[in-house]
């Protein structure tokens, strides 16, 4: 069986992307850090909006980590799949309205 490319405990490694520039790399999780701090979003709401980006952006480390986050932040299965739903929704408007591009070439060419 082949190894997938993205391995799961790779997710464990990502503070050691200080490894190499230390500097920017703790900036980061400083900024990362207080970012997911409870705001004018709950720690829950946060988690379940970067539940949908994660699937928007299709990275598994993420859905993996905001799965759990959000699951931990007292999110429910079905609020986490409406996110995903969000996500799908925006995802396939993306690609319509970009369409318009489309129409536009087409009466463009037609004229």
């Amino acid at each position: 069986m082949d190894k997938s490319y993205y391995i799961k405990d790779d997710l464990k490694k990502f503070g050691d992307i200080t490894d190499f520039q230390e500097k920017l790399g703790k900036k980061f999780f400083e900024y990362y850090g207080e970012v997911f701090e409870e705001g004018a979003l709950s720690k829950r709401e946060k988690a379940l909006i970067a539940l949908a980006v994660a699937h928007t952006v299709q990275c598994p480390y993420c859905i993996d980590a905001y799965t759990t986050d959000s699951l931990e932040n007292g999110a429910s299965e079905e609020q986490m799949m409406e996110a995903v739903h969000v996500s799908a929704a925006i995802r396939g408007g993306s690609s319509l309205v970009h369409g318009v591009q489309m129409m536009n070439k087409v009466k463009d060419v037609s004229m």
